[in-house]
């Protein structure tokens, strides 16, 4: 009897196992992963699970070209993904696109021959490579460089190594693509094989798309010839399949509709906050600072007590936009999705290197609203790749010819400073075009990026406030049909008339979804992070400064200033502080007026503000015209180690403050000029010499055209590079 009841209980225990094993499957075991459930921590190396084997991850997935890119603001990026896709298309090669940080490099002294690897490398700013690219660039640059096979670089370690090089850079700076040709100095230094010649964009003279376009064509040649590779008719190849899941609602629990990752759909959002996971920050005041016609000036501060986050200053905050309800309603219906906006669907890699690049499930409306840069410039290769699903036999020559002739392409297109969406509306007179695969834009269209801003505020008299100052402005294009106007901007715009009580805001026409996915930002927030930077105040505050910072070229040295007030207040000594500031005219656009009086309150003669207004005299004058103007004080203070700092127009300001200071050096300590511009790259070759530029790019000769309204920040040790960016909503009129 006692037999019975073991057994019985053995049985019972084996049934409540299973019952229990059922009951929980998918709870808490045989859980799908969700590869944006920590992505806020996978933003922080730990990325369990994946091979860290470059060659390992080839031979498991099948590959025999790899496409390396070191990016950050996504165009690098971008330029991977689409050599990836054409390689596949055109020659059969089995591409996989990778990010630099998330390999090692020791073993690429294996590489098999009979591979590739392409490298798409973009420069910031004095040669610094971007944050994903730093120790891939330390390694292979090291002098004692050594790999898994413990040969050195006397060796030709890499004799086995193919690879193809294109660097994308700006030529308004004395390291143009320096990134590109200092690793492939080193490549060949280390014995690899380079095929065709190294490709440089240029950003700066506003040709970058079209020198990648003109380089890749001689480059497939040369590799082709190289690995034996036989082109055929390109046909489009999704690198993702989108299905639609009529059986889920946009509601439901699991389904995004624009959070960034797992925790911010669950509502229990945490730190470490940063490129990859949002604070979602209330603002606690706005205000326009100065409003003319199609012009405004915000100042905002953005509460950050209780995130974990902090600043120091001189830093940036990362603005997380949204695109315009109008262009998104645009974009939706010129591809006949309107009726389908909330629409769930689940997006997912085709192949296993194939990335994601926003979570799902999600829904139409969520991608394009959130996830997309539709507003941003359209590629001449990508419509070209959009001419075979023209809505008709016109629009599909048109595509054609748009894609196939640059000057054409820039008449028509770049010229006019037309989107995707706007550009389908006018080829297609106003078709839709519902034979484009969604995948194909997912593939093609930038992921939508944060923008930074210069932070205007003291972390020592605000550690729990940052302040931003940011330009708003609707250009109308001279010959265009449409008026350009800033993503970002006029988002922070609306949420500023939101909080002053409008109900329904709509700046310069555009209106946003302001209060965010599920209204999780209501009560008027918006999603940043921090970003650090080395612009920064010298730790002695007895040390000297002059400012050169003209329009929100002022941003950063208001919070200088504002710091340096409340050191004297506090009793310490405190150094000269001197502004040169610039504007159109003092009673229009004249940044923080009253403010600069109530901090030469704290400092005395110790603070000088000196002014130049470009619109009110017979002639214009400009900072670097005050800067001379005021040469031997500006020496004097020089030789007394002052910081010289500048923020402001990369093409024209800065460039010109360069060759006034070296001026000024060279004629009042009686030197030849050549002598003063070695004294000034001196200064900047250990940070006395502070550069941040904004970089201003409206250009109807370049295929990819850019403006200025959001900026994009470019760290490095001693200058930086803000770009007063590049994507604008364009609205027809």
């Amino acid at each position: 009897m006692a037999q019975l009841d073991t057994l019985d209980l053995v049985v019972l225990a084996v049934l409540l196992i299973g019952s229990v094993a059922y009951f929980t499957k998918g709870s808490y075991w045989s859980v799908q992963k969700d590869p944006y459930a920590s992505s806020y921590s996978l933003a922080n190396g730990v990325k369990s699970g994946k091979t860290r084997n470059i060659i390992q991850k080839m031979d498991e997935s099948g590959k025999n070209c790899v496409i390396f890119y070191g990016s950050q603001t996504g165009t690098a990026e971008d330029y991977a993904s689409r050599l990836a896709k054409e390689g596949s298309s055109r020659f059969g090669l089995k591409s996989m696109v990778a990010d630099l940080e998330d390999y090692d490099y020791e073993n690429l002294d294996t590489f098999p021959s009979d591979r590739v690897a392409i490298f798409v490398l973009a420069t910031y700013g004095e040669g610094e490579p971007t944050d994903n690219a730093v120790d891939f660039y330390e390694f292979i640059t090291g002098e004692d460089v050594s790999f898994s096979q413990g040969v050195g670089a006397d060796d030709k370690p890499l004799s086995n190594l193919r690879y193809v090089a294109f660097g994308l850079g700006n030529n308004t700076y004395e390291h143009y693509n320096s990134m590109v040709r200092r690793v492939n100095t080193a490549l060949e230094r280390l014995g690899a094989a380079r095929v065709g010649s190294p490709g440089e964009g240029d950003d700066g003279a506003g040709t970058m798309e079209e020198d990648f376009l003109s380089w890749k064509e001689p480059m497939w040649s040369a590799l082709a010839d190289s690995m034996g590779l036989v082109e055929r008719e390109a046909v489009y190849e999704p690198v993702f399949s989108v299905t639609e899941r009529p059986d889920l609602s946009a509601e439901a629990d699991e389904v995004y509709l624009g959070e960034p990752n797992k925790n911010h759909l669950e509502g229990t959002s945490k730190g470490p906050f940063n490129a990859h996971n949002p604070y979602i920050a209330p603002i606690a005041e706005s205000r326009e600072l100065f409003t003319v016609k199609d012009r405004n000036c915000l100042h905002m501060e953005l509460d950050i007590s209780g995130s974990n986050l902090s600043y120091q200053t001189g830093d940036h905050v990362a603005v997380w936009p949204t695109n315009s309800g109008k262009e998104v309603d645009r974009f939706l219906n010129a591809l006949g999705l309107s009726s389908k906006r909330h629409m769930v669907i689940s997006v997912k890699g085709l192949d296993p290197t194939a990335k994601v690049p926003f979570p799902t499930p999600t829904t139409y409306d969520a991608v394009v609203r959130y996830h997309m840069e539709v507003c941003g410039p359209v590629s001449r290769q990508f419509v070209a790749s959009l001419a075979a699903f023209a809505p008709d036999e016109s629009s599909k020559a048109e595509m054609a010819k748009l894609g196939s002739d640059k000057d054409y392409f820039q008449e028509k297109v770049s010229g006019n400073y037309l989107n995707i969406a706007q550009m389908m509306e006018t080829v297609g007179k106003a078709q839709q075009w519902t034979a484009v695969p969604f995948s194909l834009f997912i593939e093609s269209i930038h992921k939508i990026q944060p923008r930074y801003y210069s932070i205007s505020s003291s972390a020592l008299v605000q550690k729990s406030k940052i302040s931003i100052t940011a330009a708003v402005e609707s250009l109308r294009i001279p010959g265009a049909p449409n008026v350009v106007k800033g993503v970002t901007t006029n988002y922070l715009l609306a949420l500023k008339q939101k909080q002053h009580g409008d109900p329904n805001p709509d700046p310069h026409g555009l209106t946003y979804a302001i209060t965010g996915p599920r209204n999780k930002y209501d009560g008027i927030h918006v999603p940043i992070h921090v970003r650090h930077s080395n612009f920064k105040l010298p730790s002695d505050p007895s040390k000297p400064i002059l400012m050169v910072g003209p329009g929100t070229g002022v941003a950063p040295f208001r919070g200088f200033i504002q710091e340096r007030a409340e050191q004297a207040r506090a009793g310490e000594k405190v150094g000269k502080t001197v502004l040169f500031y610039g504007c159109r005219r003092q009673t229009e656009d004249f940044l923080y007026k009253t403010e600069w009086d109530d901090y030469k309150k704290a400092l005395g003669k110790d603070l000088e503000i000196i002014t130049a207004f470009s619109r009110e005299g017979p002639r214009k004058i400009y900072v670097q015209n005050r800067l001379k103007e005021h040469g031997k004080e500006v020496n004097n203070l020089l030789l007394q180690k002052a910081y010289f700092y500048v923020c402001g127009d990369a093409a024209n300001m800065a460039r010109d403050v360069n060759s006034t200071l070296a001026q000024i050096i060279a004629e009042h300590r009686g030197l030849p000029e050549s002598k003063g511009e070695e004294i000034v790259k001196s200064m900047r070759s250990v940070n006395q010499y502070q550069v941040r530029q904004l970089l201003v790019v409206l250009l109807a000769a370049s295929s990819h055209f850019f403006a200025a309204t959001s900026f994009r920040v470019i760290p490095e040790p001693a200058n930086e590079i803000i770009i007063k960016l590049v994507i604008f909503s364009c609205s027809l009129e």
